[in-house]
């Protein structure tokens, strides 16, 4: 499956250059606010005022590659997405007390809604899907895509995730251990030797086909995902899927890791590196994008530009080991320790 464009929004300048070159910013606390680009040349003023923040940053990402390219579905993954506009209908039923309700919050609040909104705005009739998996609805999307290019049911999709932070969503996750507390920034967030991490936001599209073309800068050659691992199984699982790509760990030139801070998990990220990767260049995201169901689109999207020739900026660096330009990336990243997703990509 190869990439032929992509657009990622992020707590981060991702929808330009300029986090590539140098321009991070820098988060206080626990929420990782996404970076917004103006819509106002994308979406109509009537429809974006209408719009909760997911499908905001959904379409803003998405729009804007579709436009470009004839697609033949739209595949999705959110854990959250219009979690926040969902609340507010609930809360109408309760205030208006179960009376006549405005019925914007209902529409907008559904994960499917970034998928229908990107649809009806292309006029995309074709395959349209939303993965709810919480942390592997992205990695869920990308094997949807890929078992229709492998069936031929399509020959160019679009790809991608969205997650939002919702107020009700994150107090929760707050009081339950998930996001550290007292003061801190992204800066020193994975050096802090305490539990919990920081929340994050965003939305990754990619404009993926079934062949390669002019305008290919990455392929993702393989997607694996598990519920149930243990410590003992993640290296066996890891060299297995290397072994089905005809790779060993030594081809792996750099592997992104969803590092969180969290001392609580940051140990199977430490331990994989240390019995495998130690010859590779080691990456971060989560202090860039925060932590969230699925920030390994983020993780994705900022490995395929590397592969393209991309310089990592210096806060994603965990360890170097060499400067060139590398032919294979591995991302690993788990939820909450529970679900793990491992993604594999190509030049």
């Amino acid at each position: 499956m190869y990439i032929s464009d992509s657009a990622c929004i992020s707590p981060q300048r991702t929808f330009d250059n300029a986090f590539f070159e140098g321009d991070i910013k820098v988060h206080e606390g626990d929420r990782y606010m996404a970076i917004e680009p103006a819509y106002g040349q994308l979406i109509p003023a009537g429809l974006l005022r209408r719009m909760g923040k997911a499908v905001r940053m959904g379409v803003g990402a998405g729009l804007p590659l579709i436009q470009k390219v004839h697609i033949e579905g739209i595949i999705l993954g959110t854990a959250n997405g219009g979690l926040e506009d969902c609340l507010k209908f609930l809360n109408q039923i309760v205030d208006y007390d179960e009376g006549t309700l405005t019925p914007t919050n209902f529409v907008q609040s559904t994960p499917n809604a970034v998928a229908g909104n990107l649809a009806l705005m292309s006029k995309t009739t074709g395959y349209n899907t939303t993965h709810v998996h919480k942390g592997l609805a992205f990695e869920a999307a990308l094997l949807d895509t890929m078992l229709l290019l492998e069936e031929k049911r399509g020959s160019q999709f679009l790809v991608g995730s969205i997650e939002e932070i919702s107020d009700y969503n994150h107090n929760i996750d707050l009081l339950s251990g998930s996001f550290k507390t007292g003061h801190f920034t992204s800066e020193n967030l994975l050096t802090l030797d305490s539990p919990g991490s920081a929340n994050g936001e965003g939305s990754a599209m990619f404009i993926v086909n079934a062949e390669r073309s002019g305008d290919t800068f990455a392929q993702v050659l393989d997607v694996f995902q598990s519920n149930n691992l243990t410590e003992n199984e993640l290296v066996p699982v890891v060299n297995g899927f290397l072994q089905r790509n005809n790779l060993k760990t030594s081809d792996i030139d750099a592997v992104i890791m969803g590092i969180s801070g969290d001392n609580r998990s940051d140990h199977w990220y430490f331990n994989l590196q240390k019995a495998l990767f130690e010859e590779a260049n080691c990456y971060t995201y989560k202090n860039m994008a925060g932590d969230y169901p699925t920030g390994s689109a983020f993780a994705t999207w900022m490995g395929a530009h590397v592969i393209a020739g991309r310089q990592v900026p210096e806060a994603c660096v965990w360890a170097q080991k060499y400067t060139r330009t590398p032919k294979h990336i591995l991302i690993y990243n788990h939820y909450k320790a529970l679900q793990h997703g491992f993604i594999l990509l190509g030049s």
